[in-house]
């Protein structure tokens, strides 16, 4: 079996957030590079920096909380795998789902690189759909 580098990344987030830590450590891959811009781009993490240790690139997630006065802090977002190595799924750039009504994005693999939902929509670039976040 090959490494799913995606669903890495998103355990790792998920896993993390859940825990509530500040910070998360992810492998660099140009995967991970893009869809960190992307998180960063549409306001789900605070910051992300390249770290290097010896030979191996790391990408040092700083996530975003919610705090509460009086509770403890809540999650800000949550990450679902869509597409999966087994089952792949696709969409043209009509049929694109939107999530939540639009205030969640779907992270796409299009033949122009790794885009939103939206982005996606207004090229008219159909691929397949790696991500929903909300």
């Amino acid at each position: 079996m090959g490494k799913d580098t995606l669903s890495e990344i998103v355990t790792s987030i998920r896993n993390a957030d859940m825990a509530k830590k500040e910070t998360v450590r992810i492998t660099f891959t140009n995967i991970a590079q893009n869809i960190v811009t992307i998180l960063l781009r549409e306001g789900f993490i605070k910051n992300a920096r390249e770290h290097r240790e010896s030979k191996k690139s790391f990408l040092v997630l700083t996530l975003r909380h919610r705090r509460n006065r009086k509770g403890p802090s809540r999650t800000l977002f949550n990450l679902k795998r869509v597409s999966r190595p087994g089952l792949r799924i696709y969409s043209n750039y009509q049929k694109i789902p939107r999530i939540l009504g639009g205030m969640g994005v779907a992270i796409l693999s299009t033949s122009k690189g790794i885009m939103t939902d939206r982005e996606a929509r207004l090229k008219r670039i159909g691929g397949e759909i790696l991500l929903y976040i909300w």
